[in-house]
């Protein structure tokens, strides 16, 4: 997806018969998301800019699952992007980010959040970390 080191750039695309890449635009505040997990921040308490604000059920759902899953998460590699997938329901993205830990790599565990255009540019939801 890369050519001559530099990063291709993914557009975001309404399409609901298939999934395709995480958009460009999207992936720096998908990133910082997943920097506060590795944090062990599931609430976001520092707020980032874009995220709806996080439950304390959804908040309290990722932090169970990420330790049962029982490795610990570090930050999104750039290869993380060559397996996450969007696809779009008619009024909004659903996208599956793959997590990545210590030990394995790319896990098995994934980030799911809705995505809807927003007058600033687009709104994350954040709605559970799983093992598909």
């Amino acid at each position: 997806m890369r050519t001559q080191n530099k990063p291709l750039e993914i557009a975001v695309i309404k399409d609901n018969k298939k999934q395709g890449p995480i958009p460009s635009v999207w992936r720096p505040v998908l990133t910082q998301i997943v920097k506060s997990f590795v944090r062990h921040d599931y609430l976001l308490s520092a707020g980032i800019p874009g995220v709806a604000t996080v439950s304390a059920e959804t908040a309290e759902q990722i932090q169970e699952y990420i330790e049962e899953y029982g490795e610990r998460l570090i930050e999104l590699p750039e290869e993380a992007w060559d397996t996450s997938v969007c696809i779009w329901l008619g009024d909004r993205w659903n996208a599956l980010i793959d997590l990545w830990t210590e030990a394995e790599g790319s896990s098995d565990l994934v980030l799911s959040v809705h995505i809807t255009e927003a007058e600033s540019g687009y709104l994350v939801d954040l709605y559970m970390v799983y093992v598909p």
